[in-house]
């Protein structure tokens, strides 16, 4: 897609897919990088534990600053860019990681900010480790549903569902007919909106489905405070532009330099 027809997709769909990221070599070092990662704490571990690792671990937050993955986010969210939160979901086949109870794992229809307490718009990217299909459990979307505000959230009745609060939207307040599959190959990547409806099936295939989520704000946006639901944001990072709100700490380590994130490799 042509680089000034990004925000005009965007904001009339509420995503876009298939952007290309990283090269050949670049895709090897991702899953090498990664497995590294497995071995150390296992595959039920690495399916959602992972998560804003890139203020430890230099390659994750070269990833998540990459000029190939700003580049398209600075068309929508503008040149100031706060990494507001990151982690790697793996949908592993089941004769690796079994199901608990037998159940299958999948993401239930839900919108990214429902539970982040962020206002300003959130762009999340999905980078693939792995390429992703709908046989091993790719994203699907609703095209327009980040028009509809913040939508009723509730407890899922099915077990399996990888998300952390266990969040699921009533079946009548979206259209699942509607959905449109986000297929990726390895080392591209796919936007949403933060409000955008989607969810993701089982991995019913062999092979295993794994992707490292990156969620980006403006430097205007700010959260929201709620007695009720304190929220911290311990790993956000300023990877692009000037900070001149303040909203948000900038929690970069002292080896991140920003200044990379300009240069296109």
């Amino acid at each position: 897609m042509e680089t000034r027809n990004i925000a005009q997709y965007f904001d009339t769909n509420g995503y876009i897919g298939s952007l290309n990221v990283l090269d050949k070599d670049e895709v090897d070092d991702l899953k090498s990088n990664f497995k590294a990662f497995e071995d150390d704490i296992g595959k039920a571990d690495a399916q959602y534990s992972l998560h804003n690792v890139h203020v430890v671990h230099p390659w994750v937050l070269r990833l998540a600053s990459h000029p190939r993955v700003l580049g398209p986010i600075k068309q929508i969210l503008g040149e100031n860019l706060i990494l507001l939160d990151s982690r790697f979901i793996c949908k592993y086949p089941d004769t690796e990681v079994p199901g608990k109870d037998g159940t299958e794992a999948y993401v239930a229809w839900h919108q990214d900010v429902r539970y982040w307490g962020v206002t300003g718009d959130v762009v999340s990217v999905w980078l693939a480790v792995d390429d992703a299909d709908e046989d091993n459990g790719c994203m699907f979307v609703i095209p327009g549903t980040h028009k509809s505000g913040i939508l009723e959230h509730h407890q899922a009745s099915k077990g399996g569902n990888l998300l952390t609060s266990n969040q699921e939207i009533p079946e009548d307040l979206y259209n699942a007919d509607e959905a449109v599959p986000c297929p990726l190959k390895a080392g591209q990547m796919s936007l949403h909106h933060g409000h955008l409806v989607h969810g993701s099936g089982p991995n019913r295939s062999e092979r295993r489905r794994c992707g490292y989520v990156i969620r980006y704000v403006a430097t205007s946006a700010y959260p929201i405070k709620d007695e009720n639901r304190p929220r911290k944001f311990e790993a956000t990072v300023l990877v692009s532009g000037e900070d001149n709100f303040n909203n948000f700490k900038d929690n970069a380590p002292q080896w991140f330099n920003r200044k990379n994130t300009d240069v296109i490799a």
